[in-house]
């Protein structure tokens, strides 16, 4: 190391001020300042892409952390490439973009004591061409995309080191707002600092210069540290546990594979893949499987299951509601008709006496493939030779459930389904950690459903009602009070051609009877179903595909994305038409229905949606209680941190 007292340390904003003919490291200050006086463009360009540096120099700590930041420098607790730097107290460690190795300033105060050069920390590649700015391996370090450009003005907007503000223009960069009228102004150059605010609730926005912004960080931080260890002690569980493998490439597989009456997917192809990669091997698999509605996770948890049964080990299907898991039961059960694979279904719907005798004969084996609610999570059941859960909608379990899961999981392979597209951020984030398996591509010959956003009008309804029954088809007619939901059925009759037959389906129905209403609607006994939001998971009809919503500014914009999967299964033309009242219309609900006319496209679910869905997605990773930490960060700051975190961790033990 060597110790300067007279020297002058030039940090700069890019190495093409090497062009200019400046220094990396000059003993001489009055040349460096004859350059930034001269009275030509040169001055402007160097005042502008460089900072000074000395020793005895009168300047506050904070200051020049700013001013690093504006750079672009990045904040890391140990650096070891250059644009990045630490501070430890008083002690500031620089990796100069434009100098061979590192350097530590030492503060006094506000007075700069002195300048170390450190030669433990060099640059490895300094033959690279000038102008490339960033290496590849500090592009590896920045796990969040700068998504800015379809940022409108008022939109939030988080930037690294100063916090949440308020998207005001694009003018020589990105001019910002917070608090008490302050604004900061973000040039190109460092936009990789700036992400798009994705959250539930409206954030907080602090003054700049103050330390909140930083105090929220560091508590959020600590917050995170207890998730990354959480995150590390299961996946250090999941490698130690071992079991045989599985048989993947059996003749009766391959039989049930065929039976597939589509064709894959490209992303399912790689998903059934990466689940028979993992059952091969002697480690217990942990894999979330995240697809838009219909995109096909039941055929791959199918497979999975299969692989499993065939092996001698048994499965249970765990699903959040009594329709849903009657809705894997029967596609279980027509898919291994045909095949010595024994299913039972297991719920509220099943008789006492029934749910005794399942349970018997889970515990003998006779079972292979279980299907069935949170019921199969209670202490008097029992497996002989579990082998494979799969959770449908983990997200949606309560409390108990999830420790029962918890306790379950190191000794059994676990595939997770759902429905939540999974944020890219979180994704690097989890990257060796979780093993995620993401379908984004639609089943082949899969329509865009045609989306109609409209004031309500009887005229409207009957047309479309009329139409879809005119070609064979049948019709979800969304009416969300159950008060009501009877006149409803009244007036739908009204405007249905004589002799057309109406159910009505709401959560207040007897489970049993319930299923009996969609299991008559399934087997086309039913033309028109009128029913509440419980339709919104797991019902795959590919006759039902005109959607009406009679109400529709009052759902959410997930909730309405969720509700047009119900329709648009096959290859045939699918029509949703989303009704308002003109008159209890508000800004929120008018912005919410623009957005889902907007997005009718196929796989539009992490458009449509992406503060409620990413939030969500990132819940079904890592639990709730992340989401209150998650809001006052940003989702994309949010996932960056936790990275760091788990690295630290990792590089720790």
């Amino acid at each position: 190391m060597k110790k300067s007292t007279d020297h002058v340390l030039v940090v700069a904003l890019t190495p093409l001020i090497l062009k200019k003919g400046f220094v990396w490291f000059e003993k001489n200050k009055r040349h460096i300042e004859k350059a930034r006086t001269r009275p030509d463009a040169a001055a402007g360009f160097w005042q502008k892409n460089t900072i000074l540096i000395e020793s005895g120099q009168q300047i506050m700590l904070s200051e020049l952390l700013r001013k690093l930041s504006d750079f672009g420098y990045e904040k890391y607790q140990k650096i070891e490439l250059p644009g990045e730097f630490s501070q430890i107290g008083g002690t500031v460690t620089i990796f100069p973009i434009n100098t061979p190795c590192a350097y530590r300033i030492e503060f006094d105060g506000n007075t700069i004591e002195s300048i170390e050069e450190l030669q433990s920390i060099q640059n490895e590649a300094p033959e690279t061409p000038l102008g490339k700015i960033i290496y590849k391996d500090k592009q590896r370090r920045r796990e969040i995309p700068a998504d800015l450009e379809n940022l409108k003005e008022g939109d939030y907007i988080v930037h690294l080191d100063h916090g949440i503000g308020k998207f005001l223009k694009r003018e020589d960069g990105y001019i910002l707002e917070y608090a008490a009228g302050d604004k900061l102004t973000v040039p190109e150059e460092v936009s990789h600092k700036l992400s798009p605010y994705i959250g539930f609730s409206t954030p907080t926005i602090y003054r700049l210069g103050g330390n909140l912004w930083h105090r929220t960080k560091r508590k959020i931080k600590e917050d995170i540290i207890k998730t990354a260890k959480e995150l590390l002690k299961i996946y250090a569980e999941r490698e130690l546990a071992e079991r045989p493998p599985y048989e993947t490439r059996d003749e009766m597989l391959t039989q049930i594979e065929q039976g597939f009456e589509f064709e894959e997917t490209s992303d399912q192809k790689k998903a059934i893949e990466e689940i028979a990669n993992d059952m091969r091997t002697p480690v217990p698999m942990d894999r979330l499987v995240c697809g838009d509605v219909g995109f096909g996770k039941t055929e791959v948890a199918i497979r999975a299951a299969a692989a499993a049964a065939i092996s001698g080990r048994q499965v249970a299907l765990v699903a959040p509601t009594t329709v849903l898991a009657w809705q894997h039961f029967q596609t279980f059960s027509s898919r291994f008709d045909k095949f010595p694979i024994k299913i039972s279904l297991l719920s509220r719907v099943q008789s006492g006496t029934e749910q005794k005798n399942i349970t018997e004969e889970l515990k003998n084996g006779e079972i292979d493939i279980v299907i069935g609610t949170h019921r199969l999570l209670q202490k008097d059941i029992g497996f002989k030779n579990l082998g494979l859960l799969i959770l449908d909608e983990e997200q949606r379990f309560g409390v108990k459930q999830k420790e029962k899961l918890k306790s379950m999981r190191a000794d059994i392979d676990v595939l997770s389904l759902s429905a939540t597209p999974i944020p890219r951020t979180l994704y690097f984030s989890l990257a060796g950690l979780k093993n995620i398996s993401n379908i984004q591509t639609p089943p082949l010959n899969r329509r865009p459903i045609k989306t109609y956003v409209m004031p309500r009008s009887k005229k409207l309804a009957q047309k479309a009602i009329r139409k879809e029954l005119a070609r064979g088809g049948q019709v979800y007619y969304l009416h969300n009070r159950i008060s009501t939901i009877e006149s409803a059925r009244l007036k739908i009759a009204s405007l249905a051609p004589l002799g057309t037959r109406i159910a009505v389906a709401h959560a207040k129905l007897p489970d049993q009877q319930l299923i009996e209403i969609i299991d008559d609607f399934r087997n086309r006994k039913t033309d028109i179903l009128v029913a509440t939001t419980i339709i919104e998971n797991g019902l795959d009809l590919s006759n039902v595909n005109t959607l009406i919503v009679e109400d529709a500014s009052r759902l959410g914009l997930a909730q309405a994305h969720q509700l047009r999967g119900r329709i648009g299964r096959s290859d045939r033309q699918a029509f949703a038409y989303f009704l308002y009242s003109p008159k209890r219309l508000t800004e929120i609900g008018k912005r919410r229905l623009e957005t889902l006319k907007k997005y009718q496209g196929l796989g539009a679910g992490y458009e449509i949606a992406k503060r409620d869905l990413e939030i969500r997605g990132a819940g079904n990773i890592l639990g709730r209680d992340q989401s209150g930490s998650i809001n006052r960060v940003g989702l994309n700051l949010y996932c960056q941190m936790l990275n760091e975190a788990v690295e630290e961790l990792k590089n720790a033990l």
